[in-house]
């Protein structure tokens, strides 16, 4: 038995928050879907929510309206979450913020993307 308990070569289970539209399993966690993304199935090949993951530092802040900008700027109709509760951060395993959550998948983390970056990003996510 190692340290608190965990025995060696067993993975945990981690609990991935539920999508922004509400949708999750009957367990409370979100179900994969075949893409890959932890999210509703509505949203495959499509976005559906995103998130900014920040301590509600400068950085922080400025990940998230650049986020904002970018949502706008591709007329997207998703609204962005800016979440500062530790322990919703913690469920994602993010270990830099600023992080960039977008159907419940981490796919940028540790830097403050520029406007055009976030849309190069949500542009490859939504194709």
């Amino acid at each position: 038995m190692s340290l608190f308990g965990r025995r060696k070569g067993k993975k945990t289970e981690m609990n991935v928050p539920t999508c922004a539209c509400g949708y999750a399993s009957t367990e409370g966690k979100a179900e994969a879907t075949d893409t890959g993304a932890a999210c509703c199935p509505e949203a495959e090949g499509k976005i559906c929510c995103v998130k900014v993951l920040g301590a509600g530092c400068e950085s922080c802040q400025a990940l998230f309206e650049n986020t904002k900008e970018a949502v706008r700027k591709l007329n997207l109709s998703v609204d962005v979450e800016y979440v500062t509760d530790m322990q919703e951060v913690m469920k994602y395993g993010v270990m830099s913020l600023p992080a960039l959550v977008v159907n419940e998948k981490v796919v940028a983390m540790g830097k403050v993307y520029k406007a055009a970056d976030v849309e190069k990003i949500l542009h490859k996510l939504e194709v």
